[in-house]
């Protein structure tokens, strides 16, 4: 029963310090440093030795301008804990006052220290980057360095190099440290790719590249090759990083993963000649069966993606002869699923879909396999506008496959079957819950839906214009482009001028593209640029025009424009580094 007791009095003491804590925080953070710096010291009493509060309390004692209170409070800490770090807090607190020179005594004698125990570095060097004293803090670690040059703090330097806008020397020690402990490499680029983001002029980008061949020419590593593949892959480049993945296979010709997988991203990013270049290459050199089957998988997925109704006989014959070839099995599952939909999609014969999937789940699949084929079966029973039938298979789906990103899928599926059958309501509850979802796809798909279904229920309550909205958007996922295009072309005549307007243009734009109609298709999205100027979607108006002229009409002058307008005006967009990357390659000012 003592013991009993004890626990709860330690739980109640440990609850009521963290509940001071976060009291105390919320003051400081408020701004409220006289309430901030009482509760602090509370806290200081009950945790002698916890640096965090002391750093507090003299902070708030700096934004109080209380400096000989923090001097004192400081030097009696270092008198007594011995800790040296606070001679960098000592010399911060006479910075404040303006006496550089008495703040760089203290910050010496802190290096000083360093110079006597190579270990002093870890809290020195700390507070230095603390308080931005890159300079110092620098200093710190190359003293440390000195002393035992068997310690190592490339990730720190070079950190702290990129914070002085060194990019060269900063590139170097990344550069170093990820050849020496590749464990830290997705550390390391992910720093990389901060720069690449935010460095406008594309310098830093070139800079790296450079970095990367002189190292893969000098030491023949394929580390530095896998490095390149990177950096190109960051640049949707994915033919140069297949000539680096080559490079890494004649020398490796064990796996193919990293080739396969890099044709699923050229597939995803719409670079289809990429795409057919790295599957191909797979398809000649490997006798793998999971990679043959996969990449022809990806390979007449895509042919599907791009094809016209004069291109079906060419793909059922395809299909069948891949099936026969390789057999029916758990192994051909991805090219059971691609005949299944072709035949529902695009040949209408759903009857015929069903029944191989079917077939399919009688065959010894895995739970994520069996829930890959009952979501394909969910689709075609949507397809045959089998509403309830479709819920219940995607509800299956989302209970087994909780927390995994199959489920999330299943779920938004779910919240769109609510949305065709106009059951908005319901409709928007799912989807408020996606908006957070851990797949930024996924995210990014049901925050697009929520908005759609929100702002046209405010200005029209009886959601007339949303319902055929919902209904030629559903025609669009059964491939009825046509009735589609028809249905989208209604509600602009009949709802002109309403809220609904922008986001119908954007639909018949996008169904002009698939058609191969250009000139409809930028019309459309240029009705959106000139006349919807502060509409949701003209970052999309703006780069599916883009795209048009430099993919499709091969005009780089007016695609250059456009890109352009969304790198000054749509910094937000989820286009934007692509619209980044492809501006500077039309410009000519990267050496890839």
């Amino acid at each position: 029963m003592k013991k009993i007791l004890l626990i709860l009095i330690l739980f109640f003491s440990l609850w009521a310090n963290a509940q001071n804590e976060q009291l105390a925080n919320n003051y400081f953070d408020r701004g409220d440093f006289e309430k901030a710096l009482l509760s602090y010291e509370d806290l200081l009493k009950n945790q002698i030795g916890n640096f965090n509060y002391f750093q507090r309390i003299i902070e708030c004692y700096q934004q109080l301008q209380q400096y000989e209170k923090a001097q004192k409070a400081i030097e009696v800490q270092l008198d007594k804990f011995k800790q040296n770090q606070l001679l960098v807090e000592l010399g911060y607190n006479f910075q404040l006052q303006k006496d550089q020179e008495k703040a760089n005594k203290y910050y010496n004698q802190a290096i000083d220290k360093i110079k006597k125990n190579a270990n002093e570095v870890y809290g020195i060097a700390y507070v230095f980057e603390r308080k931005a004293l890159v300079e110092y803090a620098l200093l710190a670690y190359k003293t440390a360095l000195e002393k035992d040059p068997k310690m190592s703090f490339n990730f720190q330097m070079a950190t702290l190099y990129g914070q002085q806008g060194n990019t060269d020397l900063m590139i170097d020690t990344f550069l170093q440290e990820a050849y020496q402990n590749p464990q830290n490499l997705p550390l390391i680029q992910n720093q990389l790719s901060r720069f690449m983001t935010e460095n406008v002029d594309a310098s830093f980008n070139d800079s790296l590249k450079k970095a990367l061949l002189v190292r893969a020419q000098k030491t023949q590593d394929v580390f530095w090759n896998d490095f390149l593949s990177w950096l190109f892959i960051q640049q949707k480049e994915y033919g140069k990083a297949f000539i680096q993945q080559k490079a890494i296979y004649k020398r490796n010709p064990d796996s193919f993963a990293n080739i396969v997988n890099l044709g699923q991203m050229a597939i995803d990013d719409n670079d289809q000649d990429s795409a057919t270049e790295i599957l191909n290459f797979v398809l000649q050199n490997t006798r793998d069966l999971d990679l043959l089957i996969q990449s022809n998988s990806y390979l007449i997925e895509m042919k599907i993606d791009h094809a016209t109704e004069k291109d079906y006989p060419i793909i059922t014959a395809e299909l069948d002869k891949l099936i026969k070839e390789f057999g029916v099995s758990p192994y051909t599952l991805s090219l059971l699923k691609l005949q299944a939909d072709f035949n529902a999609f695009h040949l209408n014969n759903p009857e015929k879909a069903k029944a191989i999937l079917k077939s399919a789940m009688e065959m010894p699949i895995n739970r994520y396999q069996l829930a890959e084929v009952k979501m394909e079966l969910a689709d075609i029973l949507l397809f045959e506008e089998k509403f309830n039938q479709a819920l219940i298979y995607y509800s299956q789906i989302d209970e087994d496959m909780s927390g995994d990103v199959i489920g999330q899928e299943a779920s938004l599926k779910t919240a769109k079957t609510s949305y065709f059958k106009t059951d908005f309501e319901w409709a928007s509850h799912q989807l408020k819950v996606l908006k957070s979802a851990s797949s930024q796809l996924i995210a990014n798909d049901a925050l697009d839906l929520f908005l759609l279904v929100s702002d046209n229920t405010v200005e029209d309550s009886l959601q007339v214009a949303l319902k055929k909205f919902a209904r030629a958007d559903f025609l669009l996922y059964q491939n009825k482009k046509a009735a589609a295009l028809a249905g989208f072309q209604l509600i602009l005549k009949e709802h002109k001028g309403e809220d609904i307007e922008p986001v119908t243009l954007l639909r018949i734009g996008k169904i002009y593209e698939k058609m191969g109609d250009f000139a409809n298709a930028l019309a459309n999205y240029d009705a959106i640029i000139t006349k919807h100027k502060d509409c949701i979607y003209i970052d999309e108006a703006l780069y599916f025009s883009a795209e048009i002229y430099n993919t499709q009409l091969k005009d780089p002058e007016k695609a250059k424009l456009l890109y352009e307008e969304m790198l000054t005006k749509h910094e937000d967009s989820i286009f934007y580094v692509d619209s980044r990357n492809k501006y500077r390659k039309l410009r000519g000012d990267t050496n890839l």
